[in-house]
C-alpha cells in the first residue's frame, strides 16, 4: 500500500533485535499515567500505553455536502496498569468524554486527546470509554499530514499510517489489534462501505444507515470508510466466502475496467489461500472510488484501490497485491513500523509467484530484471529491514524486499520456502511479529544458519553478490534480458502509480 498517507510500491540481525520495542518499554511515564505512545521506535506518540482496546463501537454521521463528520465511538478496553490519566489518539474536536458511565475530564494536543477519568482505573479492570465529537476531516492537520480524501460526491477515509485519528478516537497502531462495528448514517440514497460483513442497512426519510461489522482482530489504520455514489455487487465464492465489491457509479472506462477486475477477487483469494494456506477473515471485495488519491491499501477484507490503477486499462496485478496483503500485513500485522518489509516485500512476492503461476513470467525471471539495476543506484542504498520513518514504503522496500524472498526460495529450496511462508501466515495469524522472528523461523524450518543472508538483502545499503546461493551465480549484474517477462511492465504499473503520487 502507500506511504505516510499512500504507497503501494526502499544493521544487522541483531541490531533488528536490538529496536524490537514492545509495550512495555512505551515512553516511560509515571506508573499510574498511560504513556502517550505505545513504542514504536519510528512515531513515538502513535498508540497509547496503559490499557488493551477488545472492541470499537463507532457511530458516525457525514454530511458530504460540508464534508462534517459528528460521531460518537465506544471503546471496550482492559488497563493493563493502573491508570488515573490516559490518551487516545485523535485529532478531531471532542465534547464530551466518559470513562466506565462518568463524565471524565479531558484535553487535546497534537494526535494525542488526553483523558482523565474521574474514578482511576485499576490494572487488570474493564474500560468503557465513549468520546463524542465533530468536525471537517479535510480541513485538518497534523504535522502537515491530511490523509481524509474528499471525492465529488463523499469521501473516503483511507491511509497508512494515519487516518483513524481523522473520524474516530483509538489505540492507534498495528500493535493493539481489536473487532470493529461501524455505523454510518449517510444521506439517503448515498452508500457508506466498510469492512468485514453488513449487518443491516435502514433506510429512513432523509438518510440511509449502514451498519458493518469485522469478527476478527484488526488494526486501526486497517479500519476504513468509503461514502459516495457506488455500484454495490456482491455474492458467496466458489469456497463460501461472502464478497462486496463497490465501484463508482461515475468511474467512466477506469471503473468499468475495476468492475471486471475486482468481479476476480475470488478467483485471487482462492489462488492466495491454495499458495498461503487459510484464508484469515469472514469476508472479501474491494471498493474503488472515483477519486485520484494516488495508492491502495489493504483494508482488512477489503482493499480500497485510486482510480488510476485502471487509467490504462485492466489490472488484476493491483488486486493480486492487496489481497496478498490479508495474509502478510493484515492477518500478520507489524509489530513495529520498521519491520514493514514483512508487509510490502511480501504482497509484492505474491505478484511475482502469481505471474510465474500464470504463465508471465517466472519468480527468478523477475529476480533477474531487480538485479540488473545498477549498483550505484540508489534502490540499493535503501536498508529495507529499517528503512526509518517517513521511508517505509520507498520503491527498493518493495521490489528488493521480493527479491530477498524469491532469494531465499534459490536457497532453501521450494519446499522449505513455502513451508516457512504458511507457517508464518499460520503461527502469527491475528497477531504481529518482527523480522527478527521471521529470520528464526527461516532458520528452523531450513535449518540452515542464514544470518549473513539476511544481513545482506535486508541490512546493507549495498547489492548483494551475485552467488549460487542466491540463485544469481553466473548473472550479469548488467546484461539485459533477451526477454523480459510479460507481467513485468504490469507489475512495474501498479508500483508507479503510488511513487508518483509520493514524489
Amino acid at each position: 500500500m502507500p506511504a505516510r498517507t499512500s504507497r503501494l510500491l526502499r544493521l544487522t540481525v541483531a541490531s533488528a533485535v536490538a529496536l524490537g520495542v514492545g509495550t512495555s518499554t512505551a515512553l516511560a511515564a509515571p506508573a499510574d499515567v498511560g504513556a502517550p505512545g505505545i513504542g514504536d521506535p519510528y512515531y513515538k506518540n502513535y498508540g497509547n500505553g496503559g490499557y488493551d482496546v477488545g472492541h470499537y463501537g463507532i457511530n458516525v454521521a457525514y454530511d458530504p455536502s460540508s464534508d462534517l463528520l459528528t460521531g460518537t465511538t465506544t471503546i471496550t478496553a482492559t488497563a493493563t496498569q493502573d491508570l488515573r490519566r490516559f490518551n487516545l489518539d485523535f485529532v478531531l474536536k471532542a465534547s464530551a468524554v466518559t470513562v466506565n458511565g462518568a463524565p471524565a475530564r479531558f484535553s487535546a494536543s497534537s494526535h494525542e486527546l488526553t483523558v482523565t477519568p474521574a474514578t482511576p482505573v485499576t490494572s487488570g479492570g474493564a474500560m468503557t470509554i465513549v468520546v463524542t465529537y465533530a468536525g471537517v476531516p479535510s480541513k485538518v492537520s497534523d504535522n502537515g499530514i491530511r490523509p481524509w480524501v474528499k471525492t465529488a460526491d463523499g469521501a473516503v477515509a483511507v491511509g497508512e499510517p494515519e487516518i483513524a485519528a481523522w473520524w474516530y478516537p483509538s489505540n492507534d497502531h498495528p500493535r493493539d489489534k481489536a473487532t470493529f462495528d461501524v455505523r454510518a448514517t449517510v444521506p439517503k440514497g448515498v452508500e457508506a462501505l466498510s469492512n468485514g460483513l453488513v449487518k443491516r442497512i435502514t433506510y429512513g426519510k432523509t438518510t440511509d444507515t449502514w451498519v458493518w461489522r469485522s469478527a476478527k482482530p484488526q488494526a486501526t489504520y486497517l479500519t476504513f470508510l468509503a461514502v459516495g455514489q457506488f455500484d454495490v455487487t456482491q455474492g458467496t465464492s466458489a469456497s463460501g466466502l461472502p464478497w462486496i465489491n463497490a465501484v463508482a457509479s461515475n468511474g467512466g472506462q477506469e471503473g468499468t475496467y475495476a468492475k471486471a477486475d475486482l468481479a476476480r477477487t475470488p478467483e485471487v483469494i482462492d489462488w492466495h489461500t491454495r499458495a498461503w494456506g487459510k484464508y484469515p477473515f469472514e469476508a472479501t471485495g474491494g471498493v474503488a472510488p472515483a477519486a485520484d488519491f494516488g495508492f491502495a491499501l489493504e483494508n482488512q477484507t477489503r482493499p480500497v484501490y485510486t482510480r488510476g490503477f485502471w487509467r490504462n486499462g485492466p489490472n488484476i496485478y493491483v488486486v493480486v497485491h492487496e489481497q496478498g496483503h490479508q495474509w502478510y500485513g493484515d492477518g500478520v500485522s507489524v509489530h513495529n513500523w520498521k519491520d514493514i518489509w514483512l508487509n510490502e516485500g511480501f504482497a509484492t512476492f505474491t505478484t511475482w509467484y502469481w505471474s510465474e503461476t500464470h504463465g508471465e513470467g517466472t519468480g527468478q525471471q523477475i529476480l533477474q530484471e531487480v538485479y540488473g539495476i545498477p549498483a550505484t543506484d540508489a534502490f540499493w542504498s535503501t536498508v529495507i529491514g529499517d528503512p526509518g520513518a517517513g521511508n517505509e514504503f520507498d520503491g527498493a522496500v518493495y521490489d528488493r524486499g521480493a527479491a530477498t524472498l524469491q532469494a531465499l526460495r534459490n536457497r532453501i529450496g521450494d519446499p522449505a520456502f513455502f513451508q516457512v511462508m504458511r507457517t508464518w501466515a499460520a503461527k502469527h495469524r491475528y497477531g504481529n511479529a518482527q523480522i527478527a522472528d521471521f529470520i528464526a523461523l527461516a532458520e528452523r524450518v531450513s535449518g540452515q544458519d542464514l544470518g549473513r543472508f539476511f544481513h545482506h538483502w535486508l541490512y546493507t545499503g549495498t547489492k548483494p553478490a551475485a552467488t549460487a546461493e542466491n540463485g544469481l551465480d553466473g548473472v550479469s549484474p548488467t546484461a539485459a534480458r533477451v526477454a523480459a517477462p510479460k507481467s513485468l511492465d504490469k507489475i512495474r504499473a501498479v508500483q508507479q502509480v503510488e511513487l508518483s503520487a509520493r514524489h
